[in-house]
């Protein structure tokens, strides 16, 4: 089995996919002619975007919409970045959402957490391995 992508499901995939790329400067590899799906230029594994009507499609269930307002969902996406006091500050200039400003751990690296516009968690770190302290 092999690792292919992470889905996440928002109200407005282009609004969302211009998002990271300002504040991220990732941009997309993909938009469906539908504005439904959209993928960004995130290497082997992607990073993706469908529109809620999309994935209903897709099964029945209810879900928890992630939603900027509400708790955040219990999960995080991780950048590297060898600046993470430029990227943060990059970040809330494009509209996200600030948490934890950056901050030098014990072991070397630095990290801060943002919050995007479609209410996902995301840290930032000078690590590509984070530690769990």
């Amino acid at each position: 089995m092999e690792y292919l992508s992470t889905v996440i499901y928002v109200d407005d995939v282009e609004e969302t996919l211009d998002f990271y790329y300002q504040a991220f400067g990732i941009s997309a590899a993909k938009l469906h002619e539908s504005g439904q799906y959209g993928e960004l230029n995130t290497g082997s594994v992607k990073l993706a975007f469908a529109a809620h009507p999309l994935a209903q499609s897709h099964f029945k269930q209810n879900y928890i919409r992630a939603q900027p307002k509400q708790p955040a969902l219990g999960f995080e996406i991780s950048f590297h970045s060898d600046n993470v006091v430029a990227a943060y500050t990059k970040a809330i200039q494009a509209g996200a959402e600030p948490l934890s400003p950056p901050v030098e751990k014990p072991w070397g690296h630095t990290v801060a957490y943002v919050r995007s516009i479609e209410g996902t968690l995301i840290a930032l770190s000078s690590d590509i391995e984070p530690e769990l302290e």
